[in-house]
Order: C-alpha cells, then structure tokens, then sequence
C-alpha cells in the first residue's frame, strides 16, 4: 500500500473483516496454518461478548490487515452478488509450489496455479467456515512478511493483495470508486474490472460483473466489510464531506481505539469503511507482545470480569503447525 503524503484522501486498503464459527478454529487457520500474527485481541466494541481478533504482520500494519468476529455456532451465510467475496494475500514469487504442500498438508483443498492480467499467479482455497481466500505470488511487494518462526521466512505472507466484489450491476460500484474513492481503472478481463489508487499492492479493488448472480446472505464464511485508509484524522474528514456532498449516507466518525472510522455502502450494498492509519496496534501493548492479552477499550474496562467470563479461551500453539 502506498503512504503517498501528497495523497489526501484513499490511500488503499486498511484491513478487511469476517465472520467466524468457531474462535479457535479461526486462529488455527490465520496464525497456525497461514502464519500472520495475532496483533490484537479484543472484542467487538458494538457487542463486547463476542471476540474481535485481528491479524497482521509483526506490527499489525494497515493494509496487512484482516480481522474476525467470531460468533460460536453462527449460521453459514451464503456467498453472492452484493458481497465482497474474496480476499487475496501478498506472497513471494516462486512460493506456490510452497504453499500448495502446505495447505494439502492440513487436508485443506486449494485450485490448481491460475493465472489472470497476463501473469497474475494465484490458488484459491477456503478456510474453515468457507471464506474465499487467495494467495498472490509477485514480485513487487518489498513488504517485510511475518510467521511465528514454523514458516520458511522466504514464503510468508506479506500482507493483503486485493479484495473482489460481486456485483449484478458492476458500472455502479466502478463509478463510486473512480469518482468518489480515489481509484482508476487500470485493467479489464473477463467480466473482471481492477481498480486501484496507484496501482500498488495493497490497494487493488476487483469488481467482478455477475448480472445473473445469486444476492448473498451475511453468516460465517462471508465477509463483513472492507476498510480504505487515511493518512489521519484530518483527511478522514475530508473524505467525509466528499462523501456527504455526493449524497452518500455516511457514519459520524467512530472510535475504534486502533483507529478511528466511518462507514458507508457502496451503490452495490458492500459496506465500506475509511479508517486512519493512526493510531495503531501498539496503542496499549508493546509492539513485541501485540496480541498477547485480551485488550478492552476503556468504557467496557468496568466490565472485564463478565466480559472474559463470557468469551472461551483461546492458544496460539504454534509447535503443532510447523512444517
């Protein structure tokens, strides 16, 4: 993702976030079996009896971001136009084969290698609950990647690619994002448009044209929303009122500690957010122990002791996902 100071408005993407069944299968999955680190644990500051876990590289950077509500028992929802429905993660070229060894590994199917834009290598898999995942191979994200020390550090994930949305009726979503979103299309293929703000990784936005596709139902295995980054409170600000002045209905901003936030629907009913890249994950833990306890923002500290009663523990038993 760029960090183009003289950009004030999207800089690409921030962090995506999910919906989960099962807490502990989800960090086996991310930290275990994919390697990211779990840079924040905490709840969802809107129903604090429900985990909110993020993950990252080794300091939960934007753009290397996804994250989870993991709601026990939660209904499968359905992938389908109105979504986003995949999302694709950074890794070196030439770490496929790797990666294909890996997941058979842990029994989880993948797709052969495909190729997309002339010599976009990627597989495709899904995790547990069903959420379409990619890995990416390039060679131009000079991102530092991290694992728990189980994975060849010539193979980790660096951080997010892309994201795809399914849409009935793509010429809308495309118009928000050239527009008002900051983005250009720079490729066509197939149905599929790519959208980006400089055309780095981390910043591209697929909209893939579907105008037969089945509408999709939120649950787990689908996708809750994708969030753009800021530079900070200020351009948040004039993102807003860029917003606002195009008849978008738009969130006041809203204190997610970690960063601060708006939100809104894209034309196609996708939520989208706009978060600030300050202040970050080291907020209230030290960088080298970022994940390692359960954080509650300050108005839901008077209720730890219900909150932890409520929310199954968790391990982070890396030993039993080395290669």
């Amino acid at each position: 993702m760029t960090n183009n100071e003289n950009n004030t408005g999207i800089l690409g993407l921030h962090h995506v976030t999910a919906l989960a069944s099962d807490v502990q299968k989800n960090v086996d999955f991310y930290a275990g079996i994919l390697g990211l680190r779990m840079v924040k644990k905490t709840v969802n500051f809107d129903a604090p009896d429900v985990y909110h876990l993020y993950y990252g590289d080794r300091e939960g950077a934007p753009g290397t971001l996804m994250t989870f509500f993991p709601y026990p028992g939660m209904v499968k929802g359905r992938k389908g136009a109105g979504q986003l429905t995949v999302t694709s993660f950074s890794i070196p070229e030439g770490s496929i084969g790797y990666w294909m060894k890996r997941l058979d590994k842990f029994g989880i199917d993948f797709t052969k290698p495909q190729t997309r834009f002339d010599n976009e290598e990627f597989i495709y898999f899904e995790d547990n609950d069903g959420l379409g995942i990619e890995l990416v191979a390039n060679d131009s994200d000079f991102r530092d990647g991290y694992n728990y020390g189980h994975i060849p550090s010539a193979h980790t994930i660096k951080g997010l690619y892309s994201v795809a949305l399914n849409q009935q009726r793509h010429e809308r979503t495309a118009g928000f994002l050239t527009d008002i979103m900051d983005h250009k299309l720079i490729a066509e293929e197939n149905g599929r448009f790519r959208f980006s703000v400089d055309g780095e990784v981390g910043e591209i936005v697929d909209v893939l044209a579907l105008p037969s596709g089945t509408i999709g139902k939120g649950g787990s295995g689908t996708f809750h929303h994708v969030a753009f980054a800021t530079i900070n409170d200020d351009t948040q600000l004039e993102v807003r009122e860029k917003l606002v002045s195009h008849g978008v209905h738009v969130t006041p901003v809203v204190d997610r500690m970690y960063f601060r936030s708006v939100y809104f629907r894209e034309p196609g009913g996708v939520l989208f957010e706009v978060a600030t890249n300050p202040p970050g994950m080291s907020i209230d833990e030290s960088p080298n122990h970022l994940g390692a306890e359960l954080k509650l923002p300050p108005w839901h500290e008077k209720n730890r002791s219900d909150i932890e009663g409520n929310l199954e523990t968790v391990t982070l038993d890396m030993e039993k996902f080395r290669d």
